[in-house]
């Protein structure tokens, strides 16, 4: 049955950056033959952000009509170096490494994705039988002069800086992935572009149909102004707790609710423009679209009673400025020598008891270093018993310690 034309555009046109070839890509799916949706990913790491769910969706929506997902764990190439506009390799992984992280990737992928409907397939399956010979025959497909037309690489040309000739590999092997697949479309980002086209263009020198190109937008971050990353620490995870995400989403500058309502829910697009219209007129309160917002991507990940309590949560800690009902407790010990010891999750720590308050936060495990804990500490964000603390922190059997907007401890002396 011929798909409609409101179904046809909401696939193409909606959180869609790019397509190549959009008019054969239409006629794919008006012929109705299930396509082979090949996405990729280098498990370098094991968290999703919402940025790589706004493709996740997209690929959600084509499996609803009927079409396969083909995710193929780059398990060998994630040992070579790729910029991806960063200018900046990534580390070599070990093979342990690769495992742990593709499972953990994976779990999340799944949040999304339907993985009763999705075929999972190891890079290694080929890349593990290569030879030389394959590695040779394979970058006689391509020119240097090709290699390049890709934009990080020309600049970095220009400017006189390294290229490792791993790097020039890296878009091949995915182009070659293409080919291994058979893959109808491959999706990625908007800086992925010049790698799906090498596989469109391999796919045709060894006799198969091109795939389409299909490219999602580079999703901004909590800062508004970079592309989310885990690096950048602007990113909202999509294994975050509930009331993380929720807060993470509050946060966000005010001029982003609308492509965060576009391309991470389904509401209509006719509301959102509405959204946009009673804002600019003031009519509402940013915040109120904001927490709809947040209660609609919390619930995708989690639940509808989940993205409640959130809620909840965030109206009494940083509305009305109220401690949580269940603050979770450390333990700590005084040495009798002007010291205290803190048993965490990660083992035991010492710090001197009239320490720096930085150096005090990150011993007690609520800052991931030194460097934050001494940010967190000057921009008046940790507080003691609802005190703001600006030299030591004081610490006494019950305190309550907070740390930014959402993070809460209560301290309970060891007397054992």
């Amino acid at each position: 049955m011929p798909l409609s034309e409101e179904t046809l555009n909401m696939v193409t046109q909606r959180g869609v950056a790019e397509i190549i070839d959009e008019n054969e890509f239409r006629r794919l799916l008006q012929k109705g033959d299930p396509l082979r949706l090949k996405m990729g990913f280098d498990p370098s790491s094991r968290d999703i952000h919402l940025g790589h769910v706004v493709g996740l969706r997209k690929l959600r929506q084509l499996q609803n009509l009927g079409h396969q997902v083909v995710l193929i764990v780059g398990d060998w190439t994630a040992q070579i170096g790729d910029p991806s506009g960063q200018s900046v390799t990534r580390p070599v992984l070990t093979h342990e490494d690769v495992i742990a992280n593709a499972e953990t990737y994976l779990r999340q992928f799944f949040k999304v994705v339907d993985e009763s409907r999705t075929e999972v397939i190891w890079q290694s399956e080929w890349y593990g039988k290569f030879t030389l010979t394959d590695v040779v025959k394979l970058t006689g497909s391509f020119t240097v002069a090709q290699m390049l037309a890709r934009d990080d690489f020309r600049k970095r040309f220009e400017q006189n800086r390294p290229i490792a000739i791993t790097e020039l590999l890296y878009p091949l092997l995915q182009a070659y992935d293409s080919v291994m697949v058979k893959a109808d479309v491959e999706f990625g980002g908007t800086d992925q572009k010049f790698n799906l086209l090498m596989g469109r263009e391999l796919q045709e020198l060894r006799g198969q149909r091109p795939q389409q190109c299909f490219m999602v937008p580079i999703l901004e971050g909590t800062d508004g102004v970079q592309k989310m990353s885990k690096s950048l620490g602007n990113y909202i995870g999509v294994d975050e707790a509930p009331q993380e995400q929720y807060g993470k989403v509050l946060s966000l500058p005010d001029n982003l609710i609308d492509s965060y309502f576009t391309l991470l829910t389904d509401t209509p697009l006719a509301d959102i423009q509405a959204m946009g219209e009673a804002m600019a007129s003031g009519a509402v309160n940013p915040m109120e679209y904001k927490k709809r917002l947040a209660r609609e991507i919390v619930e995708q990940f989690w639940s509808a009673d989940g993205a409640q309590a959130a809620q909840e949560h965030f109206e009494r800690t940083v509305q009305r400025r109220e401690a949580p009902e269940d603050i979770p407790t450390l333990r700590y010990a005084s040495t009798g020598k002007g010291a205290l010891t803190v048993f965490g999750d990660g083992g035991e720590s010492q710090v001197a008891s009239a320490a720096p308050a930085a150096d005090v936060i990150h011993a007690l495990g609520l800052a991931s270093s030194k460097a934050e804990a001494k940010r967190l500490v000057s921009q008046g964000a940790v507080e003691v018993d609802g005190v703001r603390v600006t030299d030591t922190l004081p610490i006494h059997d019950g305190a309550v310690v907070k740390v930014g907007k959402r993070k809460f401890v209560r301290l309970v002396e060891d007397k054992g």
